[in-house]
């Protein structure tokens, strides 16, 4: 839906559980015309639609996609998002470091994100912008320390997906662009590593390549890397990095690198008492959020002083009392500010909403709530619920930004 100007608001599908094409179109035929009929009744209503390889392969078959697009003109709703970070499965199974996988430095790669662009062109409104989400290059684990050839494996494969955009851009009018998400302990976890990768790889390695694909100088070829090579902001990932949102966009403002989408997803956040019968109630009822499928990567926060857990289950081994803050990587609701005694991160979500209303950092915000499935028992609600409740909240949101 449009919130002001070029701003746009979405939610992610990646919400409802399902595998293969059919069942991520019967979930959009249930839930999403309901919800455009509650939020968005006398105008358009937007989709960030979710994609795993294979559903991305069944939806381009068979006149899947002329069928889907004629569903969404019948409904009033539209697409300029699509969700390229989990190549397969993203409910139901164990996904933890897999999610991951393949990384940039594969093929298939590169292979599943042209697919989403295929069909984000013919979805994408006349003279609309769009974007493809997609993971952090690779897990830090598994390339740590990455090697010269690993990252120019990265940018020769992030090339070829560029050199498509050019491309669609200058022949069909198309604009979309790759929207890279930071996420914490991945190749690119946090502000000054993003810019790394921006200044010591795409740019003075990209250009040239691309520069040879498409024609024209270094110089141009640096600046539409800059155009079709952007960010996802996703609030929650930057919380546990303990980043300050408005002095991370300012520094990629300043770099000339572009915030693609900006993803509206709270993390949790718990303050460990001094009491060590608090603190150990307290890491029981956290507990309850390590499940198996998810990884759930925590920062602590010691006076200053970060220390990095791979996993929520790995930190609770370190739950001691003490004047400490952990954030953890779980996308809990946005209409939350808690589940006491633990908090969330909301605050930092209204502070990006608002920075993202003043100025025109993306015009894109996307709800990006997808734990449903995996939150203890009594904090869960109905889905179609919990979808509205996270609209309302970020209406809510922006609208007290104005003030």
């Amino acid at each position: 839906m449009r919130l002001s100007g070029d701003l746009d608001l979405t939610y992610c599908t990646n919400i409802h559980p399902g595998n293969g094409w059919a069942e991520v179109y019967a979930n959009i035929r249930q839930f999403a015309p309901a919800l455009k009929r509650q939020l968005s009744p006398g105008s358009e209503f937007g989709l960030g639609l979710r994609l795993s390889a294979l559903e991305a392969h069944e939806l381009l078959q068979h006149g899947h996609l002329a069928d889907f697009r004629s569903f969404l003109a019948g409904e009033g709703m539209y697409v300029c998002l699509i969700n390229g970070f989990p190549h397969g499965s993203f409910h139901g199974v164990p996904v933890k470091a897999n999610v991951y996988a393949p990384d940039w430095r594969e093929q298939a790669r590169v292979d599943y994100t042209l697919d989403l662009i295929e069909i984000l062109r013919v979805l994408l409104p006349e003279g609309g912008d769009g974007g493809v989400s997609t993971a952090p290059l690779s897990y830090k684990p598994w390339v740590e320390p990455a090697a010269g050839s690993d990252w120019e494996t990265i940018v020769q494969n992030v090339g070829q997906v560029a050199e498509a955009l050019v491309r669609l851009h200058r022949e069909e009018g198309k604009f979309i662009h790759l929207d890279i998400e930071p996420e914490p302990d991945c190749l690119i976890e946090d502000t000054p590593e993003t810019v790394e990768f921006y200044q010591e790889w795409l740019l003075p390695l990209g250009a040239p390549l691309l520069a040879a694909r498409v024609g024209g100088s270094s110089a141009g070829a640096r600046e539409l890397l800059l155009d079709h090579i952007q960010l996802c902001f996703d609030c929650c990932h930057f919380a546990v990095e303990f980043e300050d949102p408005l002095e991370a966009i300012a520094r990629f403002t300043a770099e000339g690198i572009r915030v693609g989408r900006m993803q509206l997803s709270s993390a949790l956040e718990v303050r460990f008492p001094d009491d060590a019968a608090e603190a150990a109630r307290m890491a029981e009822r956290l507990s309850r959020f390590a499940d198996a499928t998810y990884l759930h990567q925590v920062t602590e926060n010691r006076a200053g002083q970060l220390r990095k857990y791979p996993d929520l289950a790995d930190a609770l081994l370190h739950s001691e009392p003490g004047a400490r803050t952990w954030r953890i990587h779980f996308h809990v609701p946005l209409f939350c500010d808690g589940f006491a005694p633990l908090g969330s991160t909301q605050d930092y979500v209204r502070t990006s909403i608002e920075a993202a209303r003043r100025t025109p950092i993306t015009r894109h915000l996307e709800i990006e709530t997808y734990t449903w499935d995996v939150l203890p028992e009594d904090l869960r609600t109905g889905l179609a619920d919990s979808i509205a409740r996270e609209y309302l909240w970020t209406l809510e949101a922006f609208a007290s930004s104005r003030t």
